[in-house]
């Protein structure tokens, strides 16, 4: 009985150890997807963008985290969110994912895409599950960080 004690042990064992790897695997998977390229933000009718009177974002401010007050100007590019050291707000905030979000141009609108991050991006308290128009002052939630676009 001992003996067969000590092999379901070491298969059970094993078995863990494997499930360890494959969810390891999947983690790594994710980030490089991520980091991969920058698809192009589809407004998936949503609705026309703006036109003439409209204000239209000029910067991103960080109104909350460890970050607060830091202000990202806009320009064309996307701005990538995330604990990347080539991000271009960098946050160190262990709710963030290493590629955690994108804010990018659309037209004359500014969308959030969330880059499949473990915690989620939240526009307002919903949670982001395609790319989402950002209105001017509407917070967006990464983790601990709380955003805003500004004009």
């Amino acid at each position: 009985m001992p003996e067969l004690v000590l092999q379901l042990t070491r298969a059970g064992f094993l078995a863990l150890l494997w499930l360890f790897v494959l969810v390891a695997l999947r983690v790594v998977r994710s980030d490089l997807y991520a980091a991969s390229g920058l698809r192009t933000i589809v407004s998936g009718g949503r609705g026309a963008p703006r036109r003439g009177g409209g204000r239209t974002a000029r910067q991103l401010l960080v109104t909350a985290g460890a970050l607060a007050g830091t202000r990202v100007t806009l320009d064309a590019r996307p701005i990538l969110i995330g604990r990347a050291d080539d991000s271009t707000l960098v946050l160190d905030d262990d709710y963030a994912s290493t590629r955690h979000a994108r804010i990018a141009l659309q037209g004359e609108e500014w969308y959030v895409e969330d880059l499949g991050s473990t915690n989620g991006t939240y526009l307002d308290r919903a949670k982001v599950t395609g790319p989402t128009r950002v209105p001017l002052g509407v917070p967006v939630r990464i983790g601990k960080t709380v955003i805003e676009l500004r004009s």
